[in-house]
């Protein structure tokens, strides 16, 4: 009699009964006498145990059996005829080889990541594949490949949790069929070449000096039109630049060890250059007066 077991990932696994033809209930029969015979050391063979996190396959005479996998705990196995896989339901983590990859903008860099893995279901992680964990490092040595191949290189430099999320869901979609579950895919680095590092520093670094540039010519800007406000305000007011000449000074007078050339403002010396002149005319016009008087003849110079 033969009972069909689904898996939890959908495949369908043949497993016969306990009793099925002369050959199997013959050598069955022959293992329970000798199990008998031997006891109570067979009792130390034929009982088994599994940790909380492992589960068991047996196979009887190359047959998977029913009932599924068995544990955690304890479970019996007849001498000779049974065999049994553990399998590990822990999360399992492996690095990706770093590898050589030819972005779509032809760019080669080199890349490695790290991949996080669980078995699902025992039973297709056993049968449906020969090493669920090799094939899967294969598996994902070529998938990275193949998604890096589709990007540009600021695309991988820049997106590297969407290509990471691409890359688990390619891999749970291949690996389903075997069992295993891809939880996590992680890219660790991106090794550029010296050449292209040392162009790409140089580019950055111009593109730096160019916003640098431009931030200083605004900067000028705005200044010269504030200084230009100022100008045209002290002009309205000339009291205005009095203040500012009292504020200079006194921004001045807080650092010791200094001179101080103060230029004396026009507007104190315009009044007393008023003076210097009125009084340098008055001075001129006396002394034209008197030169004009001393020409002149006298009387009694004339009479005689």
């Amino acid at each position: 009699m033969k009972v069909v077991l689904k898996t939890s990932g959908g495949s369908f696994l043949k497993a016969e009964a306990d009793s099925i033809g002369c050959v199997e209930v013959l050598a069955t029969v022959c293992s329970t006498i000798l199990m008998v015979l031997t006891l109570p050391i067979s009792i130390f063979l034929c009982f088994k145990v599994v940790q909380e996190y492992e589960r068991a396959v047996i196979f009887r005479l190359g047959r998977l059996r029913s009932g599924g996998a068995r544990g955690p705990g304890v479970f019996f196995v007849l001498p000779c005829i049974d065999n049994y896989c553990k399998v590990d339901l822990r999360t399992v983590s492996f690095d990706v080889p770093p590898q050589e990859v030819l972005t779509r903008d032809s760019v080669t860099v080199s890349v490695d990541a790290v991949v996080y893995y669980r078995i699902r279901d025992p039973l297709n992680a056993v049968v449906q594949v020969a090493n669920y964990s090799h094939s899967t490092r294969l598996l994902a040595a070529t998938t990275l490949r193949n998604v890096l191949g589709t990007r540009n290189l600021s695309e991988l430099l820049t997106e590297r949790e969407a290509i990471s999320h691409s890359m688990q869901v390619t891999l749970d979609e291949a690996t389903d069929p075997w069992g295993v579950q891809v939880e996590r895919v992680e890219i660790k680095d991106v090794s550029l070449p010296d050449s292209l590092q040392r162009s790409m520093a140089a580019e950055a670094e111009a593109a730096r000096e160019a916003r640098a540039k431009v931030i200083a010519a605004e900067g000028e800007m705005k200044s010269s039109r504030a200084l230009k406000e100022a100008s045209d305000i002290m002009c309205e007011s000339p009291a205005a630049l009095q203040l500012r000449y009292l504020q200079t000074l006194s921004s001045i007078a807080g650092e010791k060890n200094s001179t101080i050339v103060f230029p004396l403002p026009i507007e104190l010396i315009g009044p007393l250059m008023n003076i210097t002149s009125s009084i340098t005319s008055k001075m001129a016009a006396n002394s034209a007066t008197s030169a004009t008087t001393v020409a002149e003849p006298r009387p009694s110079e004339v009479i005689d």
